[in-house]
């Protein structure tokens, strides 16, 4: 069982709703931010969900394990760093977090690790609604409750990777936001990063008033701790582990 970075000693108080589709914004290099304000979508759940599925490259039957085989024979004494997807196995097991700060100046995270799950009625009005290993249609779900967007300074979504094996690379995933009104939006996290095990996905902001969504994608080889650092969020980080399921 892998650690990583836990929230330690200040109180964090106690926590608890990209394709090119004309339904859809992608958030890119080139078009990095979408304003809530605009969309008429600062009012209700914002729910952004992580999903994601091995490479098709990784997956494969026996045939294509075989025909690869007959081309690499000694491929036969090297072990996969990432098995085929099933679903019954976990391959790569990323988890979805958010940093968060308010108006009153409280900071923290809210994480499926220490069971940091937030409060969506309370601050910091984030709310994770569980851990899904198995990167199902479902992924993981955080909800921002924006009938509270003044109360909102910046929240920080972030994907990391619980078992300590690094493989973005290997995986495609996929953080979509869906406002209360208005298209979704979508941000892949498609660039290869084999090395790298978290990724600060995307920044919500109050920005003089209005609520804009910027894409970041900034993936570094640490955990919580160097997104914090990255992101001058000044909280006091140690080691912390995940419960089984």
């Amino acid at each position: 069982m892998g650690f990583f970075d836990g929230l330690r000693g200040a109180r964090a108080a106690q926590f608890q709703s990209g394709n090119a589709s004309s339904n859809a914004i992608e958030l890119t290099r080139r078009h990095p931010t979408v304003s809530l304000t605009k969309q008429g979508a600062v009012t209700g759940n914002l729910r952004v969900n992580l999903s994601w599925r091995m490479r098709t490259s990784d997956i494969g039957g026996p045939d294509r394990q075989g025909s690869r085989l007959l081309r690499h024979p000694f491929k036969l004494f090297q072990p996969e760093v990432v098995q085929a997807h099933t679903q019954g196995m976990v391959n790569v097991d990323l988890d979805m977090g958010c940093l968060y700060e308010l108006t009153d100046g409280s900071r923290g995270v809210v994480q499926p690790l220490g069971n940091l799950l937030g409060d969506l009625n309370d601050p910091p009005y984030v709310k994770l609604s569980g851990d899904d290993r198995f990167g199902s249609p479902s992924g993981e779900t955080l909800y921002v409750n924006l009938d509270h967007a003044e109360d909102i300074k910046r929240l920080l979504v972030f994907v990391y990777i619980y078992d300590q094996t690094p493989a973005f690379d290997r995986t495609h995933a996929l953080v979509t936001l869906y406002p209360s009104n208005g298209p979704r939006i979508e941000i892949a996290l498609d660039e290869r990063h084999p090395q790298a095990r978290s990724c600060a996905v995307l920044l919500l902001e109050n920005v003089k008033g209005e609520l804009v969504v910027r894409r970041e994608v900034k993936f570094v080889y640490g955990f919580q701790a160097e997104l914090d650092r990255l992101y001058g969020w000044g909280l006091q980080w140690g080691r912390g582990y995940k419960t089984k399921a």
